[in-house]
């Protein structure tokens, strides 16, 4: 009988990255541990008790030492084609508008990312941000590189690839780190072409350094405005909490700023541009809106569009890291009462690549005059969305999460009738790493789907889940594979099927029967109040964990050792 194959992942944190490769190993029968790299002496003692068979490091910023690569096999996720070396891939693979790019799995030696290669997979590079880029079309691209590798580990007989520029499929090359010099915007002679190649290469981090009213600020994240022009580099126009800004040739829609640190001063974190500039922005700088009916047809910024095809409805939300504040949840809320009102037959949830919902917005409550108030206003405003989805019964209702979801966020899609997924696609169904009891009804949505011992299971384990774990267990409905565009297009013949079948009216009435029994055997008010109950214990008792943990994720504060739960 062959012994299972043991995996320690190292990596710098548990991103969606490590969590995919992470989900998608054990659902292969690998014995799967975790250890984050917070120390050399850490990584050794963990090696020495975990005893692994192989060492992968889906991503990693630290390099691990010799004594324990050359003891132990260990294999290094590269976000680079063959021969690409250096801390800032991604990042010149936008910023200098490659077409096509790869990720590269190859053993740890000596020189940093020139060791031989054990796999590489190619990938089309989409017109995005960085960090959206990494979280679909680098992830997949990644897992099917990490999934061969282990492969030809386990099989025995493989030779990796020596690293050989004289090969013709070698095409990478040593870069040097992305600095701020590289990343400098022009505001005066730049296009906006090459403003947004310059933002995208930088969204998540570390940010492009700019100037707003004598103040230096990152920015995160650019998108591109079709109709708004004015003086290059003057800010033009506000929505929702994002910035307008001219470029050369157009403008530029800026999301998030985060304020540069001052030597000695406090932490700073990203926030709604908006907010971050405070009182400095001028109050002549006009709000424009946009409905989301006319996003959709436009090439502008907005979190919400909506458009019909057929019978159906699609209601597209995509908030930046996935995260959904007070204000944010109401506009999505009118936006989803507004499409109720449509004579459509079906309404489908979800961005179209991309997080689905990660729930509250950390970082808009650390920013709070009171955070615990602002907590409460939020969770408030996220049990309003969800009781509108739950309480909708004249329309089948479908969330399609292209990406991954957590906490309120899963509970967000399990509140609609049907939840479909890519098979890329990871859920965190839980809230205790935050300190949370949780509320977005999930101690009705939850066990309705899974039972109460599985759902007290999720609660408790706190694991990522993967797609298609996540529909044997009954958490989701279908899991379909493929790329986010390949999803879409599947989402929409099988929504449209649904909405045109002539077994929709039938199904209707038996969805407003259940409902209705439902609320009579527990109304969903009881549900909301005991956990509510809960949740004002979590945000203003004394003791409570909850705001030393989120103060920790918003400063993004590393644990001194790897958390249990993961140690597997």
């Amino acid at each position: 009988m062959e012994e299972t194959l043991r995996v320690l992942l190292v990596a710098s944190a548990f991103n969606s990255l490590t969590q995919r490769v992470h989900t998608e190993l054990r659902a292969r029968g690998y014995e799967v541990g975790v250890e984050l790299a917070l120390g050399d002496d850490l990584l050794r003692a963990r090696v020495t008790h975990f005893r692994p068979d192989l060492i992968l490091a889906p991503m990693l910023t630290t390099a691990i030492p010799e004594d324990v690569w050359t003891e132990y096999p260990v294999l290094i996720v590269h976000p680079g084609p063959k021969g690409d070396r250096g801390p800032s891939s991604l990042d010149w693979a936008i910023s200098t508008g490659a077409q096509e790019w790869g990720v590269t799995v190859l053993q740890a030696v000596a020189e940093m990312d020139a060791g031989p290669i054990w796999a590489s997979m190619p990938f089309a590079v989409a017109s995005c941000g960085k960090s959206e880029l990494y979280r679909n079309e680098v992830s997949d691209a990644a897992v099917a590189a990490v999934l061969l590798a282990v492969d030809r580990f386990a099989g025995g007989d493989f030779e990796p690839e020596p690293l050989d520029y004289g090969r013709p499929d070698v095409r990478g090359e040593l870069r040097p780190y992305h600095s701020q010099r590289y990343r400098m915007i022009d505001w005066r002679t730049e296009d906006t072409a090459s403003v947004l190649r310059k933002l995208r290469a930088a969204d998540s981090q570390p940010g492009v350094l700019d100037e707003f009213y004598g103040r230096e600020y990152f920015v995160h994240g650019g998108h591109r405005e079709d109709r708004l022009r004015g003086v290059p580099g003057a800010v033009i126009a506000t929505r929702d909490g994002a910035i307008c800004r001219a470029t050369a040739d157009g403008a530029v829609w800026l999301p998030q700023l985060r304020r540069r640190r001052v030597p000695g001063g406090p932490r700073t974190f990203k926030r709604p541009a908006v907010d971050a500039l405070g009182a400095d922005l001028p109050g002549n700088v006009p709000e424009v809106p946009v409905t989301p009916a006319e996003a959709a047809v436009r090439d502008t910024w907005s979190e919400l569009r909506y458009y019909e095809q057929g019978s159906v409805g699609y209601l597209e939300f995509a908030f930046a890291g996935g995260a959904m504040s007070t204000e944010q949840c109401r506009r999505l809320l009118a936006a989803y009462e507004q499409a109720c009102a449509r004579p459509v037959r079906a309404l489908v949830l979800g961005p179209a690549r991309d997080f689905f919902s990660n729930g509250i917005h950390l970082n808009v409550i650390e920013a709070a005059e009171d955070p615990a108030e602002e907590s409460w206003r939020n969770i408030t405003a996220m049990n309003d969305l969800v009781e509108a989805i739950l309480t909708t019964t004249d329309k089948l209702v479908i969330s399609a999460l292209a990406g991954n979801a957590a906490a309120g966020g899963v509970m967000l899609a399990l509140a609609a009738d049907e939840v479909w997924c890519r098979q890329s696609a990871v859920l965190n169904p839980h809230y205790r790493l935050m300190g949370l009891y949780g509320s977005e009804y999930w101690t009705y949505s939850l066990p309705r789907r899974v039972g109460s011992t599985e759902a007290a299971r999720l609660t408790r384990e706190t694991l990522p889940v993967g797609a298609t774990a996540a529909a044997e267990i009954g958490l989701v409905d279908r899991v379909v594979a493929g790329s986010t565009t390949q999803f879409r297009e599947w989402v929409r013949r099988e929504a449209t099927l649904l909405a045109d079948s002539p077994e929709l009216e039938n199904w209707l009435t038996a969805k407003k029967q259940l409902r209705e029994a439902d609320e009579s055997a527990k109304p969903l008010a009881e549900y909301r109040s005991e956990e509510l109950a809960h949740m004002r214990r979590n945000f203003f008792a004394e003791g409570e964990p909850y705001h030393e943990l989120r103060r920790n994720f918003v400063y993004n504060v590393a644990p001194p050792a790897t958390p249990a739960y993961l140690l597997g």
